[in-house]
């Protein structure tokens, strides 16, 4: 008989006792030290021997965040583990999806690449940059959904004529969907960019006047479009303006372009800790949401429910 057991790497310790919680379950033992190379050793404190190990880590930067789970991935395998199923709520390197331009490199496949030589045997994440990464993988991927989390914020905010806005004409299928859920009307921030992290200009497309907006994306790296964005909307006459956010990167200047800018509020995921707190920065917790899957994934369940914005407030472990 097959056991389940929960291990967390060193970024995403908080989050995977709070899944552990939900799950109704101790977070297993696992020891992690540098050499003082910064060499990065990973041992398992307890048998992992025919069992279904699950092991949670976010691959935020450094990237020595991602190296710990390779390492802890190759370790299960090693020590016997039935299954390794990777619970990464924030999976690194997603921007780099495509060849954009001559020369460059795909990240998100070559992390893909390196999860599966590894030794993983199935994924679960969360509100990846690009939807097709997926492809990426020859392994099952969980692709769950922040919507599960947000929906019910917004629906006891309870405002009136809501609006939902997406960043840029990337976020527009992401949008739709939630919009669609509320019978709101959405409107696009087009933007163009000069180079990474700076916008060249921007302009809002639809009627804002008189309605509180919504901005939903999945990351939030430096806050300047999320900054630019929501000065905009309310230039062009928005009652409010926040945004919901999956993964907080919000590095840079980050905190102190939320802080000036014009949003009433942001709301994030605890994909990714918090550097710092923030008078305007809410966190919401992922934690009963991956509970679910991880609990189905071990009982080759079907996750159907998870996307089935009706069940999404009474789904249980």
């Amino acid at each position: 008989m097959h056991s389940a057991k929960i291990f967390a790497g060193s970024a995403s310790k908080q989050l995977a006792e709070e899944i552990c919680g939900r799950y109704g379950c101790t977070l297993g033992e696992v020891h992690t030290q540098r050499f003082s190379d910064g060499e990065i050793y990973v041992n398992f404190l307890e048998s992992v021997r025919g069992d279904y190990v699950f092991l949670i880590q976010s691959t935020y930067a450094p990237s020595d965040n991602l190296m710990e789970l390779l390492l802890m991935i190759d370790a299960a395998k090693r020590a016997s583990a039935y299954k390794v199923i990777v619970v990464m709520p924030y999976y690194g390197y997603a921007r780099q999806d495509r060849k954009d331009r001559p020369r460059v490199a795909i990240g998100s496949k070559l992390v893909a690449n390196m999860l599966t030589a590894a030794g993983a045997d199935r994924l679960i994440t969360m509100d990846l940059h690009a939807p097709q990464i997926q492809g990426y993988f020859d392994i099952p991927v969980d692709h769950l959904d922040s919507h599960a989390v947000f929906i019910p914020y917004v629906e006891q905010l309870q405002l009136e004529n809501l609006t939902f806005a997406a960043p840029d004409v990337g976020a527009t299928n992401r949008i739709r969907e939630i919009a669609s859920y509320f019978n709101a009307e959405m409107v696009i921030c087009d933007k163009h960019r000069k180079r990474a992290n700076e916008i060249a200009s921007m302009r809002v497309i639809g009627d804002v006047e008189g309605r509180n907006v919504v901005i939903i994306d999945d990351i939030c790296d430096t806050g300047g479009t999320l900054a630019k964005s929501a000065g905009l909307i309310m230039e062009k006459g928005a009652k409010s303006v926040r945004a919901m956010i999956t993964h907080p990167i919000l590095s840079g200047k980050a905190y102190e372009n939320i802080a000036n800018s014009a949003l009433q509020e942001l709301v994030v995921c605890d994909t990714i800790p918090l550097r710092k707190e923030g008078d305007k920065i809410k966190v919401i917790t992922v934690a009963n949401l991956f509970a679910v899957a991880i609990k189905h994934a071990f009982e080759n369940k079907s996750i159907t429910s998870l996307f089935v914005h009706s069940n999404l407030r009474t789904s249980n472990p």
